[in-house]
């Protein structure tokens, strides 16, 4: 079918890719600043002042939180898909420190001098780290500039690495650097303890940041996507999966778990103890400011999220003991938790129906009948969601190794082009940047299923969303053509996830540049978003700032939205068995 999608106004956008895909057939190291010009140019959405002299904070911020704090020290990135990859080229990582980024899934290791390796799973993580590390390069020597005056090197000689800075040193800071104070606090606070260093380091030297590429070929992600699906195998040898109905679901790891095994819930008078008694008084002002916000939009607050969002923060603290009583009771209603080895960071978990406890459900996940999964034979099969175009070869790799596919859900962040950070959007037509398809299809999901559950944003269903290739790769031009079409969603995953789907229902390959139908899908299809920014919003973007404890009020909604839908359908299913084996026997 012929495509109506129109052109968006993304040719800087292409140039900066096809500038760094050119440079990545290199065998050698790429300089990260044969980028700047090119990145400056495709006016960022999300990097919005890259050519002001004066840092982007936001920008800074932004890529602080998806970085791992090593990068102070680093001068050399390699990419590779797994362990093998690494040590063929002469990079033994496992002998490494692993180190973590805040806000970015990505397995990584620091040798401890000037050297970062990064497992990748699709070129999806090529879009997304390449933009990350020229944006953090360009406002790194924005900030070096400032700080390489009298003025500048003053103020650092006087800081001390034995503490973060205090309010007059952020002013201050502020002041060198040309921006508001609010914003210097902003960025301290993403640097935490390491904002000193990170400031002296700054002050010693530009960043001048190299990159190599050790594999990429499309037969390398799908090898490391193999190896990710043989370890899940390995893991749990008893079940057999080639038999087995499996409920596929692209989520997180810790809301489906909370909502199923109902632990966090039982541990209701230990959670407020512990707020009240352990210096964590935020959790209650968090709380309480949500509850007054609520009062005011004549929404309730939520007690179960405020104590998944609590015992977030007390895994923290007493994870030895709390984590094993955790774990016994997980086993003890079917739910097995794969921490990924070998490739990519994709945990995942596995949920056998059977083992349902209906006593210990999130009472919001009841359906009447639910005791009837006890002679259920399904699975849910839960991962953490991957990034971009790894959610093709997942979602491709688990449909050949399973006996049937009972339904697809995907619940993740997006960005909202007319709504507010909180809100849910519900899409039925999905436009991938990837394949350059439009993906029209049935959503199982209506926001009648999702807003008795949401207590602060506004549903928003029959959406059209668009797959972009990463988050950097947008610009006010690009997202304005497809506003003036109506499409209000921007997210990473929706286009290939639906891209796999439509291979597993036609005899052929995804198309390329066409409008698409996915009606003939004989199982659910559910694609759920929440708003985490607002692009079009002055300095409403990811790295202005954290969803806090008001995150977890859309995660939830979507999450309990998606295992009720499945306990229902699996409550279907098995009525229908019988009926099925009586026709069978009076044929």
């Amino acid at each position: 079918m012929e495509r109506t999608v129109p052109r968006t106004d993304s040719d800087q956008i292409d140039l900066y890719i096809r500038t760094y895909y050119s440079l990545l057939r290199s065998t050698g190291d790429i300089a990260i600043a044969t980028l700047v010009e090119t990145h400056v140019g495709m006016d960022s959405v999300l990097h919005t002042h890259a050519r002001d002299s004066a840092p982007d904070i936001s920008a800074l911020v932004y890529t602080t939180l998806r970085l791992p704090p090593c990068m102070i020290d680093v001068e050399l990135v390699v990419l590779g898909q797994w362990d093998a990859v690494f040590e063929r080229f002469g990079y033994p990582v496992l002998t490494w420190e692993e180190v973590f980024a805040r806000a970015r899934r990505r397995r990584s290791y620091f040798d401890g001098v000037d050297t970062l390796a990064q497992y990748i799973a699709s070129r999806s993580d090529i879009d997304d780290i390449i933009p990350n590390l020229t944006a953090f390069q360009i406002e790194w020597n924005k900030i070096h500039r400032a700080l390489d005056s009298a003025q500048g090197r003053e103020f650092v000689a006087r800081l001390s690495p034995e503490r973060t800075l205090d309010e007059e040193e952020t002013g201050a800071l502020a002041a060198i650097l040309g921006v508001e104070t609010a914003d210097a606090e902003k960025l301290c606070d993403a640097w935490r303890a390491n904002a000193t260093r990170t400031l002296q380091a700054m002050a010693a030297q530009p960043k001048r940041l190299n990159l190599r590429l050790l594999a990429g070929s499309t037969m390398d992600y799908r090898k490391a996507t193999r190896l990710w699906w043989l370890h899940i195998q390995s893991t749990t040898p008893d079940i057999s999966y080639e038999s087995r109905p499996v409920y596929f679901v692209s989520s997180n790891g810790h809301s489906l778990p909370n909502l199923w095994s109902g632990y966090a819930l039982r541990q209701r008078e230990r959670l407020y103890q512990f707020v009240e008694e352990n210096g964590q008084a935020d959790l209650l002002s968090e709380y309480g400011q949500s509850a007054l916000d609520s009062a005011a939009d004549s929404a309730p607050g939520s007690d179960e999220n405020f104590l998944y969002y609590t015992y977030k923060n007390y895994l923290d603290t007493h994870r030895p003991e709390v984590r094993a009583g955790q774990m016994a009771d997980e086993q003890k209603v079917g739910l097995r938790r794969i921490d990924s080895e070998h490739a990519f960071d994709l945990d995942a978990q596995v949920i056998e129906l059977s083992k349902i406890r209906t006593d210990w459900l999130d009472p919001r996940v009841y359906v009447e009948g639910a005791e009837a999964l006890e002679e259920s034979d399904a699975l849910i099969f839960n991962i953490d969601y991957p990034l971009g175009m790894a959610a093709y070869e997942i979602l491709s790799r688990v449909s050949e190794n399973i006996g049937e596919i009972a339904g697809v859900y995907c619940m993740g962040k997006a960005a909202t082009l007319n709504g507010r950070i909180g809100d849910i959007m519900i899409p039925t037509v999905v436009h991938d940047e990837h394949s350059d398809n439009t993906y029209l299809f049935d959503n199982c999901f209506t926001a009648a299923n999702v807003s008795p559950c949401l207590a602060y944003g506004t549903v928003l269903d029959q959406q059209k969303a668009v797959t972009v290739r990463g988050t950097f790769l947008q610009n006010a031009r690009y997202m304005s053509v497809f506003y003036r079409e109506g499409f209000t969603d921007i997210e990473m995953e929706a286009g290939p996830y639906l891209s796999a789907i439509y291979e597993m229902i036609r005899p052929k390959r995804h198309p390329s540049n066409e409008i698409v139908t996915l009606y003939p899908a004989h199982f659910d299809i559910g694609i759920l978003h929440y708003a985490s920014d607002t692009p079009l919003s002055k300095g409403q973007n990811l790295g202005a700032g954290g969803l806090s404890y008001r995150g977890v009020d859309p995660t939830y909604a979507a999450a309990i939205a998606i295992l009720k839908r499945i306990i229902s359908q699996e409550i279907t299913r098995l009525q229908a068995v019988p009926d099925a084996r009586r026709e069978k026997d009076l044929a």
